[in-house]
């Protein structure tokens, strides 16, 4: 028993150093000091002063901002009316309506950067912004459209109910009762789809124009030269971003938890 116990921890050691050492190692050179990645020359922020002077940096940094939260608003209000309203719509093939909305996220990106590309290219749309945040929004919704549904399912429908017995319209019960209790999904969904636009280079290198520059974007052109101090630098920052993003998307779930106990023992 103890040799199984012993086998699990050093597999468990494994798969965790294969995980996480390269994202240390990243972490620990972007403080280098030398202009070479593999050669240590001594702790400095250097690096992280290059980067707060590079202009072009900044203008991928704030597009890439600009495009997230524009594609997060607009998938979490796509997907929160679509998970609310597709329970109430007796459709023939509604079902397979479900399954067609979640393709986005089974499909592989280049796949998804292709059509989108032809698809733009169709219709005559200039490449640039718009067609980022239209791009970016279609697979973003699908995470928010997930979570608003799971949430909806574990809601009480008795609340609601009552709401209706007292003389409140749907439009009152949606903002009073079922917008409070999906609020945290929603704001979770949209973090997620913030998280992984301001990450996604496939699909954006296929959409983004000659004038439109991303952060991923800048980062894979200039990956192409070899890694440099600035670059694990600037990844070090992005994991940090990602992982305060990830740390308020549970915190928002354990509220949300907490607020759902709530409104239902005021119900009851």
């Amino acid at each position: 028993m103890k040799n199984n116990t012993r086998l699990a921890n050093i597999y468990l050691g494994f798969i965790l150093a294969l995980m996480y050492l390269p994202i240390i190692i990243v972490i620990v050179y972007s403080f280098n000091s030398s202009k070479i990645s593999s050669v240590w020359g001594g702790f400095s922020f250097k690096w992280y002063k290059e980067l707060l002077r590079d202009k072009s940096m900044f203008d991928a940094v704030v597009n890439s901002l600009i495009l997230a939260s524009t594609s997060s608003i607009l998938a979490a209000i796509i997907g929160t009316l679509a998970a609310v309203g597709m329970p109430k719509v007796n459709l023939p093939g509604k079902g397979v309506v479900e399954y067609l909305s979640t393709l986005p996220i089974m499909i592989p990106e280049i796949i998804l950067g292709m059509v989108f590309l032809t698809y733009f290219s169709l219709i005559r749309l200039p490449f640039g912004m718009l067609t980022l945040v239209i791009a970016h929004t279609s697979f973003c919704i699908p995470y928010v459209y997930m979570l608003v549904k799971a949430r909806l399912v574990g809601i009480d429908k008795s609340l609601a109910e009552a709401a209706k017995d007292l003389g409140a319209s749907e439009i009152r019960v949606f903002f009073d009762i079922t917008l409070p209790l999906i609020l945290p999904a929603i704001l979770s969904g949209m973090l997620l789809s913030f998280a992984m636009s301001l990450d996604d280079v496939v699909i954006s290198i296929f959409v983004t124009g000659v004038n439109t520059n991303t952060l991923p974007i800048k980062i894979y052109t200039q990956l192409r030269t070899g890694v440099t101090p600035k670059i694990n630098a600037l990844s070090t920052l992005m994991l940090g971003a990602n992982l305060l993003i990830c740390l308020l998307s549970v915190w928002i779930g354990k509220q949300g938890s907490h607020h759902k106990e709530y409104l239902e023992m005021e119900g009851n």
